[in-house]
């Protein structure tokens, strides 16, 4: 629990055993709090905080009474840099630093602690969409497998070629796993996947196949009013 704690204390004491093909998910929170990246709320301005932590943000808004920042953090829309009170203990939890690096470590550890070649990591937070209620499941890092579905050069059910068609897997399986996992007193960090067919594994890096350059995105007209943090 906050402030810190060794994440593959709570992995080797709680998590079950893990089978060949499985994908581990793990919410960013355990990753941070595994890293000390906690702050006491108590004194701490949060808004300078996300002024720390955001790559990029809008001023600070009110909505519904609340005051917010839109950032973007690790290449993810998200307010407030991805720092959250909830279940936090009366500290601020940021996001993981370097949070490939650590999937990797841990992708690593436990493909040799179980024995298995084929493991996916994906590091699960929950974000907002533009014009919907509610919260649901997006990764901010993933290891151990392609994170797209290639349709490009396939066709349709008429014939038609498709051009632009990739089917994003790890946002599409984190938003069910943070579902599962849930947002409030579930106690639910981790959660495995098992016997998705579909998954293609790999030892290699993949996260720069799914993010996109801001100024190529289809929506960086919206994106183009964001500050990038001066360094």
């Amino acid at each position: 629990m906050p402030p810190k704690d060794d994440l593959f204390e709570l992995m080797d004491k709680h998590l079950p055993k893990l089978k060949n093909g499985d994908v581990l998910f793990i919410t960013s929170k355990v990753l941070a709090i595994h890293q000390g990246r906690c702050v006491k709320a108590d004194g701490a301005d949060k808004f300078k905080l996300i002024k720390q932590e955001a790559d990029y943000s809008l001023p600070k808004h009110k909505t519904a009474g609340h005051e917010f920042v839109l950032t973007i953090k690790d290449h993810t829309l998200i307010p407030s840099a991805g720092i959250d009170e909830s279940n936090g203990n009366g500290y601020y939890i940021l996001w993981p630093k370097n949070t490939q690096s650590l999937l990797k470590q841990l992708w690593t550890y436990l493909k040799k602690k179980n024995g298995i070649k084929n493991l996916g990591l994906i590091a699960t937070d929950s974000h907002t969409i533009p014009l919907r209620w509610g919260t649901q499941g997006i990764s901010i890092g993933f290891y151990g497998f392609n994170p797209l579905k290639d349709y490009r050069g396939k066709t349709d059910i008429f014939g038609r070629k498709l051009k632009f068609t990739q089917s994003n897997i790890v946002d599409s399986l984190s938003a069910a796993a943070v579902l599962l996992m849930g947002e409030g007193k579930e106690k639910t960090p981790m959660l495995i996947g098992r016997n998705a067919s579909f998954i293609e594994f790999t030892g290699r890096d993949m996260h720069k196949k799914l993010v996109i350059n801001p100024k190529k995105d289809i929506y960086a007209s919206l994106l183009k009013p964001f500050q990038q943090k001066q360094k």
